[in-house]
């Protein structure tokens, strides 16, 4: 067997181009001493060329021409994402559709506060890849945990994301997987989220709901929100004031203020609730309204004062969510609440005392870890005592990741006996019959879900079914509350009485994209709706075609310039 020969190493080199020696030929020389190859001309299908030319690229290579049909569960913050997300893909071209089948991509928006909400999104997401849809997942369940196993080979967009939902999308559409999980910062300083002037399409176009923070400042044991909205950051007062003023100029009639706890407003920035609603007030047109959202306990006592002369004012809805949990002071600490219910107690009766009429709603999760039969019974006897008008009642679901999933649990059976048993208090009283006979000023804004009525809400926040003029929708209407029930008043509209209609201008229609900027509204020729059949396809493709060949003049240009260098390098090393 014969021994092959051996590469030399013994030679050490100082520099690539001690490998060329001067009797190597140059590639210069190699290319002039080609002097007998003549080029042949390549035979081309000129008629193939031009159709393929003239005709756009299809559907499924060009993002911003599908549907997309969207599905938000949770709360109201994660609705406000939802239509944010919803008016930037119609904006650029995309199609918002109500038909789950018609569409072509799914955009998934989920809610990781209990465990049947979870349930939903899973199943939904298992729906979408049984139908062969495209589908883009949003909100606080893949933001808390992006590693489960059914989350993967999905494109995921976090809540502090929201304003890049058409390059998801449109990624999505080309059939690659896109995460976009960072949250937004300014210097280094954890700002509140997406831009607040993004465009838009309101579920209600009379409804703003306006996000004024994420995050809170406490670490509830049973807590999964906290894993993906974090801890507390602030929008700034001025952009708060600054979006309220364009949803009024766009015709709403009702503004919503959300966060995971409001009360806490402001702590971040050296700011606070009240001066933020002190703000917004000023800029509330007659006629219009505001709703404060939910505030835990430990955040508005300092402000109590405060929050009682802006609850008072004639366009503030006399109504706060204010959170108890438990009635137990074992149970608070054990879900690390950072208030006792003597706290609770003494913001409850102070704005009961200094807003006359004042609906307080609560929240109270049965069966927490450790929570005994006389846990349970003083939260019973709270009920009892106070009779919200509106309780939320939760029975208790473990969420992984979380202390209380780790504690000892309560068992199922008793867990659900007591969500039993605080219902049944709950439906033992109603909180409206004295009021009828009442002539009540109500703000009509939407349609029943039986398409029976229209709903209205009087001063205190309270739903009041009003007939179906189409005159009354958005307006200020006089009533008699003649029927009451559970959950609602029935109101006939007075004889002869004026229907007050806010000075603000005229709503949007129902799907049409809010915020959009002139520069915008002039290229697309006028207003823009997600449900209308006017849209031209040819347009929504120019745009695509154009940003195409942007994309493809910058890749010629990347092109060039590695060929100087290229170039360059060659004629260092052979000159």
């Amino acid at each position: 067997m014969k021994k092959m020969p051996s590469a030399s190493c013994d030679t050490l080199l100082d520099d690539i181009e001690d490998i060329v020696s001067q009797q190597d030929s140059k590639p210069q020389d190699r290319h002039f001493a080609r002097k007998h190859i003549v080029p042949k001309a390549r035979r081309r299908n000129t008629q193939k060329c031009l159709q393929e030319e003239d005709s756009p690229p299809t559907d499924s290579t060009i993002p911003g021409i599908q549907k997309i049909w969207i599905r938000t569960w949770g709360c109201s913050h994660n609705n406000s994402d939802g239509e944010y997300m919803a008016g930037q893909l119609a904006a650029y071209g995309y199609k918002i559709t109500e038909n789950a089948s018609d569409a072509d991509l799914w955009l998934l928006n989920s809610c990781t506060v209990k465990n049947p909400a979870e349930d939903h999104f899973r199943n939904s997401i298992k729906r979408a890849q049984e139908e062969n849809k495209k589908i883009v997942l949003a909100g606080c369940v893949p933001q808390a945990q992006p590693r489960q196993d059914y989350l993967q080979g999905l494109s995921v967009i976090g809540v502090q994301q929201i304003d890049r939902v058409v390059e998801v999308v449109e990624e999505t559409i080309k059939g690659h997987s896109v995460r976009l999980l960072g949250q937004k910062k300014d210097n280094g300083k954890r700002l509140g989220g997406a831009p607040l002037d993004l465009p838009k399409i309101r579920k209600n176009p009379l409804i703003e709901i306006i996000s004024i923070n994420t995050g809170c400042l406490n670490a509830c044991t049973y807590c999964k929100t906290k894993h993906a909205r974090g801890n507390l950051a602030s929008y700034p007062i001025d952009e708060l004031v600054d979006r309220a003023k364009q949803s009024f100029q766009e015709g709403v009639c009702e503004i919503w203020l959300t966060s995971e706890d409001t009360g806490a407003y402001g702590r971040d920035i050296g700011t606070d609730l009240p001066t933020l609603l002190w703000k917004l007030v000023e800029v509330i047109p007659e006629g219009a309204m505001l709703r404060l959202g939910m505030t835990n306990p430990p955040y508005i006592l300092e402000h109590l004062e405060e929050m009682a002369k802006v609850l008072n004012h004639p366009r503030v809805y006399a109504f706060l969510h204010i959170p108890v949990q438990s009635a137990s002071d074992a149970v608070l600490m054990a879900m690390k609440r950072e208030y006792c219910v003597a706290d609770f107690r003494r913001v409850v009766d102070f704005l009961k005392e200094k807003v006359p009429g004042i609906t307080i709603a609560t929240d109270i999760i049965c069966g927490f870890p450790g929570e005994t039969d006389q846990d349970f019974q003083e939260t019973v006897e709270l009920v009892e005592e106070y009779k919200f008008p509106s309780l939320f009642i939760n029975q208790f679901y473990p969420r992984p990741g979380t202390p209380a999933a780790k504690m000892e649990q309560v068992p199922a059976q008793v867990k659900k006996q007591r969500t039993k048993d605080l219902s049944r208090v709950f439906h033992s009283y109603s909180p409206y019959d004295h009021k009828i006979g009442e002539r009540q000023q109500v703000l009509v804004t939407e349609e029943s879900f039986d398409s029976k009525f229209y709903v209205a809400h009087n001063q205190f926040y309270e739903q009041v079914l009003v007939p179906k003029n189409p005159t009354f929708m958005g307006k200020m209407v006089e009533v008699d509350i003649y029927e009451s029930g559970k959950h609602f008043m029935k109101g006939q509209p007075v004889a002869d009485a004026k229907v007050y209609t806010p000075s603000i201008s005229k709503p949007l229609a129902k799907g049409e994209v809010s915020g959009l900027t002139e520069e915008f509204r002039s290229r697309r020729g006028g207003p823009l709706s997600s449900m209308s059949q006017h849209d031209s396809a040819g347009s929504r493709v120019g745009l695509r075609l154009q940003r195409l060949h942007q994309d493809g003049a910058l890749m010629v240009s990347v092109g060039l310039a590695l060929l100087a260098l290229l170039l360059a390098f060659l004629v260092k090393l052979y000159n």
